[in-house]
């Protein structure tokens, strides 16, 4: 078994922000979870899809709207929501934002 080791990430400069795109690294990747990190410009996001794990998006900066089940949420810098398993969600970027995502596989 490999162990793990402790690392730091400046969390606000792993990901940049691209003009029109929308930019991802992921930065843990085990069987239990995820934790990848995205860049949005403004009014770029993610369309409507579903996840079969729960996962929480926690804004770093910036401001989103994220559209769980048909209700709006404004997410703004540093508030974070859960986006319940097999409810279908998309994100959309108000200005230009970094957000965390943590999928939380078990």
């Amino acid at each position: 078994m490999t162990e793990t080791k402790p690392q730091l990430w400046q969390l606000n400069e792993a990901v940049q922000i691209q003009p029109q795109a929308v930019v991802s690294r992921t930065l843990i990747d085990q069987k239990t979870g995820t934790l990848t990190l995205f860049g949005f410009d403004q009014a770029q996001g993610l369309s409507e899809h579903t996840a079969p794990f729960d996962a929480l998006a926690q804004v770093l900066e910036g401001e989103m709207v994220i559209t769980i089940n048909g209700e709006a949420y404004q997410v703004k810098q540093g508030e974070m929501i859960l986006m319940p398993a097999n409810q279908p969600h998309a994100l959309r970027a108000v200005r230009p934002t970094r957000m965390m995502l943590v999928m939380i596989r078990s």
